[in-house]
């Protein structure tokens, strides 16, 4: 049995190795074909680059070629639509029949042989040409084509359709910026264009560009021949790590693991406390696994004591477990639990219940009158569980209605609490909170909301939906926060109903969550029902929901119905 788990080990130790160094390879060979292909894209785009401002140069020297692309567009730009669809033809080539494209010694002729010269002196470029962008029509107007092929070479005039985003690039470029623009063509292939402008002298106007076609062909080929090479150089690479680093785990790490092994398994078979099985153990690592056998030998010699101390840690886990159970009385008692809280009032009718995953927890609610017109709603919810978060909890909720009670409005409530907690928070906790202001004689709620989940609201009339609010950043997060408030106006018969992520968060034991879906659904399944029946259906759709499973969050609740003030 025990050389049975040695050779599993050992083989799910070899495989997981080959598997890593596999993966490495694997990453490492996408990293170094993205780093190639770049360098390279960069290398034709500056040749590329350097290539056409050249031929721009030259073209303006010895020829007239911002007369000549002036005099074509303005053709091109002169015709109608029907017009330019007739582009290939006779018809429509005679419509730049004043184009002086055929003399010898023309401003087209001296830059078809310029060009020509060019991409013949240049096999690294597939094309060199004077064309113009038409931004109205996202065409592309070509008025010197070097094609030495005379039916497939393109006259001044003719165009195409080009990718609006890759003329724009071009148009509303500078004349230092390099300029290009990559793309598959279905006739050309992937292809890199590179260009710099001909401008007028006077105006400054973009007349024309000097464009460069590089076929990005051999750039795959390159990659696939790279790939091939680096695949073979990483696969020998990998498989010697592999085997090296197999033996060397299996004899650092899989031979005192299963030391280790053996000896426990002889310590609980003998249930013998008084022999010493790991303090004369032949594992000499000088690792983790060295120090486990040093601590297992003193876990041996302590063992002893533990029965003395369990007692001991049985009445501290009794006094432990009624100072959380007076501490979840008091947190119980610092939110309001008297319902209905102002029996005189007849303008709202409020519920709330908050039902923490542990003894205590950090989620909670608060509704109290500033004044005799203005009712502040909180709900909120401290990071992480059990009692640092209810300390933190109580601290964030006393500091939260003593700011409110300032008179200030809900964003400046936040905007101070935020400052008195960021200013000593050494535990780094934080907490979201949305809170409103009711105006009571009104129905103007003014809110804010730090993070928190978004509010549920019904219209006297309606369903209740969920309200996307705007967020700020939670409450103790970064100090300088500033938040902002919105408004919503509350008519007789609106309600709300704002909760924690322990509602929707709660999960089954398949491990599927409540949701926000059904949540919904369970409020408006008696949307007429008050705020305590709300809450009580929903609670118990929860509990219905989650059956057996454990509850690992806060479910806290509450809901307001704006009943109006008598007239």
């Amino acid at each position: 049995m025990s050389r049975k788990k040695q050779s599993s080990l050992a083989r799910k130790t070899a495989r997981s190795t080959i598997l890593s160094c596999v993966l490495f390879g694997i990453v490492t060979l996408l990293v170094a074909l993205t780093i190639y292909a770049a360098a390279l894209i960069r290398q034709y785009i500056s040749m590329a680059d350097g290539i056409a401002r050249q031929a721009r140069m030259a073209a303006t020297h010895s020829a007239d070629a911002a007369a000549l692309s002036g005099q074509t567009m303005q053709i091109y730009r002169s015709l109608t639509a029907e017009q330019r669809q007739k582009v290939g033809t006779e018809e429509y080539r005679s419509y730049f029949a004043d184009v002086d494209y055929k003399q010898k010694g023309s401003a087209y002729d001296v830059l078809f042989h310029m060009f020509s010269g060019t991409l013949g002196f240049h096999d690294a470029i597939y094309d060199i040409y004077l064309a113009m962008y038409d931004r109205d029509t996202s065409a592309m107007v070509y008025i010197v084509d070097p094609d030495e092929d005379a039916s497939t070479r393109l006259l001044p005039g003719d165009w195409e359709t080009v990718n609006y985003k890759g003329m724009l690039r071009f148009l509303d470029g500078k004349e230092d910026d390099i300029l290009y623009d990559i793309g598959y063509t279905q006739n050309y292939g992937l292809l890199c264009t590179v260009g710099t402008p001909i401008l007028d002298q006077e105006s400054g106007e973009q007349l024309a560009f000097v464009l460069v076609d590089v076929s990005l062909k051999n750039l795959l080929e390159g990659m696939q021949d790279f790939a091939l090479k680096f695949s073979l150089a990483i696969l020998i690479l990998t498989l010697l790590i592999a085997w090296v680093q197999a033996r060397r785990i299996k004899h650092r790490l899989v031979r005192p693991i299963n030391l280790i092994a053996e000896a426990s398994q002889r310590f609980a078979d003998r249930n013998d406390t008084a022999s010493e099985h790991f303090t004369n153990l032949d594992v000499h690592t000088g690792d983790e696994l060295e120090g486990l056998v040093h601590t297992m030998a003193d876990m041996e010699h302590s063992i002893r004591e533990y029965g003395a101390d369990l007692m001991q840690i049985t009445a501290e886990k009794e006094r432990i477990s009624t100072e959380l159970s007076l501490a979840t009385k008091i947190q119980s008692s610092m939110m309001p639990h008297i319902f209905p809280p102002y029996p005189d009032r007849h303008e709202f009718d409020i519920f709330a219940v908050m039902e923490p995953a542990r003894e205590v927890g950090g989620d909670f609610y608060d509704f109290f009158l500033i004044d005799e017109d203005h009712l502040c709603l909180v709900m909120a919810d401290v990071s992480g569980k059990g009692i640092p978060a209810a300390l933190f909890m109580m601290i964030s909720k006393t500091i939260l209605q003593s700011c409110a009670m300032l008179g200030v409005s809900p964003a400046e409530i936040l905007n101070k609490t935020n400052e008195a907690l960021c200013s000593n928070n050494q535990v780094e906790m934080f907490v979201t909170v949305w809170l409103g202001i009711l105006e009571i004689s009104t129905g103007t709620l003014t809110c804010a909301n730090a993070g928190h989940e978004y509010p549920v609201l019904k219209k006297a009339n309606g369903e209740f939906a969920v309200y996307k609010d705007k967020h700020g950043l939670v409450i103790g997060g970064m100090e300088g926060t500033r938040y902002k408030e919105y408004t919503l106006h509350l008519e007789k018969g609106d309600k709300i109903f704002l909760y924690t992520d322990g509602v929707p968060e709660a999960t089954d034991a398949r491990e599927q969550m409540f949701g926000i879906g059904r949540m919904l659904d369970t409020l408006n399944a008696s949307p007429d029902a008050d705020p305590e029946q709300l809450l009580h259906n929903v609670r118990e759709a929860v509990r219905g929901f989650v059956r057996d499973a454990e509850q690992f969050d806060d479910l806290t609740m509450l809901s307001l119905e704006y009943k109006g003030t008598e007239q």
